[in-house]
């Protein structure tokens, strides 16, 4: 007998809940406590595994602070701007580099800090690292460059 396969729908709802929990800094034992079911079902529907029933999808945006209709969107950005709200304008790869655990994480970071002049060093170092990856420089290589971006952020 074969495994029963996820449904794409139930897979994106599945996506969007977790995401919207790590955004809200949300653990899944604490969604779970605020639904009155188990984390492990909480895994199950982030996963796709069990299909999200229409009241446990209102408890979950309810808890969330989300509309339902938030969990079917196709288009990421809505992500960003919190609860269907206005989008911003950025190109979907970049949206979907935000929308990891390690994106949030780095976004809830770097808000925290207050000093304007280190957030745009530390920009400058991020978007100079990418260009590298870009370009495909292999790690470690050093330009000999008085442009050099990776240079300058000191």
């Amino acid at each position: 007998m074969s495994a029963k396969k996820a449904n794409p729908v139930d897979v994106q709802v599945g996506s969007r809940i977790r995401i919207r929990r790590l955004m809200v800094s949300m653990s899944q034992m604490q969604l779970a406590s605020h639904l009155g079911i188990t984390f492990q079902q909480v895994q199950k529907y982030e996963r796709g595994v069990n299909r999200v029933g229409a009241s446990r999808l209102m408890a979950i945006s309810d808890a969330l602070g989300v509309q339902p209709s938030f969990f079917f969107e196709k288009d990421d950005s809505s992500l960003l701007s919190g609860a269907n709200g206005d989008r911003p304008s950025t190109g979907q790869d970049t949206l979907k580099g935000l929308l990891t655990t390690d994106g949030i994480s780095l976004n809830k970071a770097f808000v925290r800090i207050r000093n304007p002049a280190l957030r745009r060093h530390i920009l400058g170092l991020v978007k100079a690292i990418a260009e590298r990856e870009e370009a495909d420089v292999p790690a470690g290589t050093m330009i000999h460059s008085d442009k050099d971006p990776l240079l300058s952020w000191q």
